[in-house]
Order: structure tokens, then sequence, then C-alpha cells
């Protein structure tokens, strides 16, 4: 049945295809402050900006995971290349505020297209361990791509190439995912129980996947809302913003790297606590040092959110199993969308610091206050998590002979 199809070019397409999601995500964090200058846009108009990648991703995602088996992975992907494409050049060619909206909208539909394309393509090539083990290789590289990009982004603007050239370098591994996929037969489905909608919405209902819903939508902005603004937040701590996310991200990915031996020892409840407690202590931290302890400071957070992500999504395919691929697609979407709605807050929360604190500081000394005042914001987050996860982890407990290595996601 899926025994003739390009196996490895398909993986590797996905592969790249998430690249250039994490290449959008890393790189447009690096020229935030270039376009907030070039365009005379404010923090709250950033924050726009910023939601509009956080916007596109859930609607594609969701609307993919409905028309997977209908309308078919190959044709999703095919919709991602034109709205990645169309979103770069747009972004590259932007005229203002506006244009950069639209290509950003662009942008995050084609990550969301990817991410409905591709996971369960691959968990239809492959099955048991060999499964388990693939989509953890293919979901450590959006933090290894965060990290790529934001070291080719902090080499170019010292270089002091402009932030159209850092843009074009993620039209690369775009055209290398659609050249990978280009002419390739796709797999069918493994399972045809899993493309029942009905009994797939029906399971969104239940008290389990309701729960996860709310949870899912706070350690979304836990991960995202610090990395997205961190060449704007910690661009005066004396760390180097952009080391600072290629380290975070680094670590992230090495984590993922090893998440089935740790979930498996943890369980899904124990890691999701562990982690809620070291992200929370990972962004207070950030919103007091300064300077070279920062780098450490990274190691934390990025250990606290490493597995929120992946173990998130993988709870929802172990413990509501009738919500399928819609299930997981709807999880995910919520984590964008609530990344979506937070960052013009935040955007806002660093423009009401500036003007509170205009009287007292000024130039770097004021954007650094300003700065940590809105990481103090932001470790509200986690710190809400560490109470719903022990609510969780008890209300979970009974169920902890059933925990086992669950498919992930980014």
């Amino acid at each position: 049945m899926n025994e003739n199809i390009n196996k490895s070019a398909l993986f590797n397409g996905s592969c790249f295809a998430l690249i250039t999601t994490a290449f959008t995500f890393s790189i447009r964090a690096g020229i935030l402050p270039q376009l907030g200058e070039d365009f005379g846009l404010s923090a709250s108009q950033l924050g726009f900006i910023n939601s509009m990648w956080f916007l596109g991703f859930p609607i594609s995602m969701i609307i993919g995971g409905i028309v997977y088996h209908s309308f078919g992975a190959r044709n999703i992907m095919r919709v991602a290349f034109v709205a990645h494409t169309l979103g770069i050049l747009l972004t590259i060619y932007a005229g203002g505020y506006t244009t950069l909206l639209i290509s950003t909208l662009f942008i995050g539909f084609g990550n969301g297209c990817t991410e409905a394309a591709c996971n369960p393509m691959i968990a239809d090539m492959y099955s048991g361990v060999k499964m388990n083990k693939m989509l953890n290789r293919f979901h450590m590289w959006f933090p290894g791509g965060i990290m790529l990009g934001a070291i080719i982004s902090n080499v170019m603007t010292t270089m002091n190439l402009g932030w159209e050239a850092q843009m074009w370098i993620t039209m690369v591994p775009t055209v290398i995912y659609a050249v990978l996929f280009y002419g390739k037969a796709f797999p069918k489905a493994k399972v045809e129980g899993a493309t029942s909608l009905g009994n797939n919405f029906k399971a969104l209902f239940s008290p389990v996947f309701l729960f996860l819903f709310v949870c899912m939508s706070l350690t979304a902005i836990s991960e995202f809302g610090p990395q997205q603004w961190v060449n704007i937040v910690l661009a005066n701590s004396g760390a180097n913003a952009m080391i600072i996310l290629a380290l975070t991200t680094g670590v992230m990915a090495i984590a993922r790297f090893f998440a089935g031996p740790v979930v498996e020892k943890l369980g899904q409840t124990g890691v999701l606590l562990a982690g809620s407690i070291l992200a929370t202590i990972g962004i207070y931290l950030f919103s007091m040092v300064t300077g070279g302890i920062a780098y450490f400071v990274a190691i934390i957070f990025a250990l606290g959110v490493a597995y929120f992500w992946p173990v998130m999504v993988g709870a929802v395919a172990q413990r509501v199993p009738l919500s399928g691929a819609l299930g997981m697609s709807i999880i995910g979407g919520i984590g964008m969308f609530s990344t979506a709605i937070w960052q013009p807050i935040i955007g806002g929360w660093i423009d009401s610091s500036r003007e509170e604190l205009s009287g007292r500081f000024s130039g770097e000394e004021l954007e650094l206050m300003a700065g940590q005042a809105t990481l103090q914001n932001m470790a509200l987050f986690p710190a809400i998590l560490i109470v719903l996860f022990i609510i969780f982890f008890f209300w979970q407990k009974n169920s902890k002979k059933t925990e086992m290595v669950s498919p992930v996601s980014h």
C-alpha cells in the first residue's frame, strides 16, 4: 500500500518545510527592530504584525486537519508553497504596515499547512518505534531551524545586511522542500477509522480535551512570547539577544531529540509540571539578570518549554484518541491562536512600560527596564500552568499506567 513511495524524499521535504517555518519565526524576530525603524512602527504595531504569523497558522492547520483525507497531503503542501512564497516576497517588497500584516498572514498560513500535512503523512509512512523516532526527528527541526535562523540573522545584521536580504534566505528551504515533494507519491492512511469526523468532533467536548485546550493556550505563549520578542526585550541587557534565541532553541532541539526516554520516565503529567516550574523560573530570571548570566538563564528557560508543545499534542493523541488528527490540529491551532491574541498585548506592555518609566530612565536603560517589566508579566503564564498541571497530575494519577511515549509535534 505505502511500500512504493519515496519515504526518504518525503521525510526530508517535510524537514525542510519545517525549517522554512522556523526561519520565518527566528529571522522575523531578528529583523523586528529594523522593521520598526524603517517603517516607523510602534511596539504595539509590531505586535500585530507578529500576531498574523500566529493567526494564519491555526486557521490553515485546523482546515488542513479537517480536509486532510479528502484534499490530500500533496495538495495541502502545494498550498503551503504558494502561501510561503507569497508571504516572503510580499514582506521583502512591503510598502508599509498593512503589507507587512498581509505578508505575515500568508507566511503563517503556509506554516499551518505544513503542520497539517506532514504530521499525519509521517505517521502513515512509519509504524511503532520507527514512527516515534521519525516524528521526533522531524519536530526537532523547529527549534533546530530557529537556532540556525537566529545565527544567520545575527551574522547578517552584524555585516550590515538589511532585513530584505535576510528574508530572501527563507526562500532557500522553501524551494528545497518544493523540489523534494515534486512528482512524489504520497502515503495512504493506515487507519481508516481515524477518518471519522463524527467521532473526532464528539471527542473534542470531553473534559480532558477541554482542560488540555485551556492549558495549551498558556503553554504556547509561555514558549513563543519570550522568543518572538527576544531581540527587543533583551536588546539592552548586555547579552546578544539573537545568540540567546539560538542557545534556547539549540537546547530545545537536543531535549526534543531525547523526548521519548524523558516522557517515559516522568510521564506526561510529570514532564508538564516540571516544565512549567522551570519556565517560570527562567522567564522571571530573564527579567532580573544582565550580561553573561543571561545565557545560563536561557538554558533553564529552554529546558522548561522544550517539551510543552510535543507533550501537549501527545497527551491529546493518547488521552483523547478518538479526537484523531483533527484533535491534534485543534490543540496546535489553539496554541498558535492564543499566541496571536497575546502578541499585540505584549507589545502594549512594552509601550506602557516605556511611558511609565520615561520620567526616571532614558535611552538604553529605559529600554532595558521596559523589557524586564514586560518579562515579569510574561512569567505569569507558566506560573498559572504550575497550578493547572498540579490539578492535572492528580486528576490523571490513576491513568499513569497507560502513559507511554506519544507522537510529538513542535
